[in-house]
C-alpha cells in the first residue's frame, strides 16, 4: 500500500519517527540499525516502507535499505513471528549477520536478541533456510555458500572447530568438491 516515504524528518523517539510528507505526518516504527542512520530533525529523509493493518491497528514500518525491507517481510511470514517481533531482530543483529547466522544455521547469534528465545531462534533458522540467508548473501555482496560447504562448515564446526577456522578451511577447497571429500580435505587443512 504505501512503499516509500520522502518528506522531512520532524521527530525522533526510538523506536518511532515522525515524518512530514507535504503538510501529512506519518509515524513511522524503524529498527534501531535504520534509526542510528538517520539524518538530524529537520532534514530530509527517505525510507522504504511496510504496512500492517490489523483488526485494532494501522501500523507503518520504516527501513533504510531494501534488503532490510525484504529481511523483516520474511520474519513476519514465520509463525508466531509478529512485526514488533522482526523488528526487535533487525534491531540487535545487521541484516548481514542475521543472513550469516542462517546460512551456517547458528541459533546461538539470534538467541542474543532481547525477547528472541531458543525455540523461537530455531524456527526461524528452520523456516528461513534457503530463503533469506542466500538472497542476504548477493544483495549484501558478500560470498554465498553452497548446501555442500554449508553441511562441510557445520560439520567442522560440530568436531569443536570455531566458525572462522571452518570457513578458512573451506576456502582452500576445490569448488566442485562433494561432502564427505571435502571434510576430509577440510581436516588434513586444519591439521597442519
Amino acid at each position: 500500500m504505501i512503499g516509500k516515504l520522502t518528506g522531512t524528518l520532524l521527530e525522533k523517539n526510538p523506536p518511532q519517527i515522525l515524518i512530514d510528507c507535504h503538510g501529512v505526518g506519518y509515524e513511522v516504527d524503524v529498527p534501531m540499525s535504520t534509526f542510528y542512520n538517520l539524518p538530524g530533525a529537520g532534514e530530509k529523509v527517505s525510507l522504504l516502507t511496510h504496512f500492517v493493518v490489523r483488526e485494532d491497528a494501522q501500523i507503518l514500518y520504516g527501513f533504510g535499505s531494501a534488503p532490510e525491507r525484504e529481511a523483516f517481510r520474511q520474519l513476519i511470514k514465520i509463525s508466531g513471528v509478529g512485526p514488533r517481533t522482526a523488528l526487535s531482530v533487525l534491531s540487535g543483529m545487521s541484516v548481514a549477520d542475521l543472513s550469516q547466522a542462517i546460512s551456517a544455521q547458528d541459533s546461538g547469534r539470534i538467541v542474543k536478541v532481547p525477547g528472541i528465545g531458543k525455540k523461537t531462534a530455531e524456527r526461524l533458522l528452520l523456516e528461513l533456510k534457503g530463503k533469506l540467508g542466500a538472497d542476504l548473501n548477493l544483495a549484501s555482496g558478500g560470498p554465498v555458500q553452497s548446501d555442500v560447504q554449508s553441511d562441510i562448515q557445520q560439520a567442522l564446526m560440530a568436531l569443536g572447530y570455531s566458525e572462522k577456522d571452518a570457513a578458512a578451511a573451506l576456502k582452500a577447497l576445490p569448488a566442485d568438491v562433494g561432502v564427505s571429500e571435502g571434510i576430509k580435505l577440510a581436516l588434513k587443512a586444519l591439521a597442519k
